[in-house]
């Protein structure tokens, strides 16, 4: 017979764990999809011929969970495409997270400890499903598509020969499993460390007042530029037409703006550069920093240059840091010290702008030779946007440590909890 303070078993069993999981990937992958084909037909892709729009937004939801589509062109003898693309869709990402994460905690909350078996017959059945809804929208992610070269001799020579220009995608499934695993296992270690009422085995819960508060500060940080995203998202959408556009970036990649402008109100800096006909689904005034033959830097200083406003970034960061510092202190058992929050914060957040850094960035590249005679007019482009990693990371523990020490003064007058009790079992050891 079990003692009243010894962890208590997920009611249910193996079958319940497993009818858990299947209604979170269905939500999830449902909601990442939904999200997708919004995003995507509001950028046109409805247009697509041959039936592809579902195929495109396979792509897309695969994409967006960590895995890896491949570009693929050519045109037989005639001519060769070279392309390549790395990009996260990071609001199909975050829409799936959200939900995923929410339906995995939804059975473990009120529960202070449980046993490391307990969580993983709850996660090893989420993760096989969550892998099997990946290989479908895998095998579902390809598709070719033409290339219209206009009115031509290259045109002409391609009909002749019946080797048009082609260009394509598909996933490679032995990559997208692989890191479609890390994406689904990184995502449940967030939200157990995230989740207030989510149990932790005995032996870790000494770490609650360490982790816990600071990473969910952080996560609240980065979903409030979210929101504030949307609302300048929306209000752009309101005034400046091309509301198709705006809400194509919104539904795709609002992340990929809001996450990246966090790191540069900390000081932080991107590269890159934007050549040929195509773009990022940025402002205008990102475009104009990127775009050139030449890697350009951008930073606060280099977008004010050209519109003063940019400095608002560091504001808005400095407020919503502040924000979040309070926010993990009033979360802190009382017993934490000042310095400690410091500590705390700046590490969640140079955690999370680590993340940001390796998510956020995109490379991107489509050439098209004819007969070995370079790319063909109007038709080869390149898009690179990476971070300078080590001083993003090194200024948002800086910031974090700061925004960590004057939150946790500001919440001093604050009434919190008291310190968190080890159960019976774990001080008896």
């Amino acid at each position: 017979m079990s003692s009243p303070s010894s962890p208590r078993p997920v009611p249910g069993g193996a079958a319940r764990a497993w009818r858990d999981a299947l209604v979170a990937v269905v939500a999830a992958f449902v909601v990442m999809t939904a999200v997708a084909a919004a995003g995507l037909a509001c950028a046109g892709a409805t247009a697509l011929p041959d039936g592809a729009f579902p195929r495109v937004v396979a792509a897309v939801v695969v994409l967006a969970t960590g895995g890896s589509v491949e570009v693929t062109g050519g045109a037989g003898i005639l001519a060769e495409a070279d392309a390549s693309l790395s990009a996260l869709p990071l609001s199909v990402s975050l829409a799936g997270a959200l939900t995923a994460g929410a339906l995995f905690l939804r059975p473990l909350h009120n529960r202070a400890v449980a046993r490391p078996r307990e969580l993983l017959a709850q996660a090893v059945p989420l993760v096989v499903l969550w892998l099997l809804a990946l290989t479908g929208a895998a095998l579902l992610a390809r598709q070719s598509f033409g290339i219209a070269t206009g009115d031509s001799p290259i045109a002409d020579i391609g009909e002749l020969l019946d080797a048009s220009p082609t260009v394509g995608f598909r996933a490679a499934l032995p990559a997208t499993l692989f890191f479609g695993l890390l994406w689904i296992l990184g995502l449940l270690l967030v939200a157990l460390l995230v989740s207030r009422r989510a149990p932790l085995p005995a032996r870790l819960v000494r770490f609650h007042a360490a982790v816990r508060p600071a990473a969910f500060a952080t996560v609240v940080l980065l979903l409030a530029y979210v929101v504030l995203g949307i609302g300048i998202g929306l209000v752009v959408a309101a005034t400046h037409g091309h509301a198709d556009r705006t809400f194509a970036v919104l539904l795709l990649g609002l992340p990929n703006l809001v996450w990246p402008a966090l790191t540069l109100g900390l000081g932080g800096a991107w590269e890159g550069k934007v050549e040929g006909p195509f773009g990022l689904p940025m402002p205008q005034l990102l475009d104009h920093v990127l775009r050139g033959s030449n890697t350009s830097r951008v930073d606060v200083a280099s977008l004010a240059q050209r519109d003063s406003r940019a400095w608002w970034l560091v504001a808005v960061a400095a407020v919503l840091l502040l924000g979040a510092g309070f926010l993990a202190a009033v979360r802190s058992p009382a017993g934490v010290r000042a310095w400690q929050h410091a500590l705390h914060l700046g590490v969640a957040l140079a955690l999370a702008v680590l993340m940001v850094c390796l998510l956020a960035g995109v490379q991107a590249r489509f050439g098209l030779s004819v007969l070995g005679i370079g790319d063909v007019g109007g038709l080869g482009g390149k898009v690179e946007l990476s971070p300078l990693l080590w001083r993003n990371v090194g200024l948002a523990l800086v910031w974090g440590a700061l925004a960590g020490f004057l939150g946790a003064l500001l919440a001093r007058p604050v009434h919190r909890r008291g310190l968190v009790v080890a159960p019976p079992e774990t001080v008896s050891r």
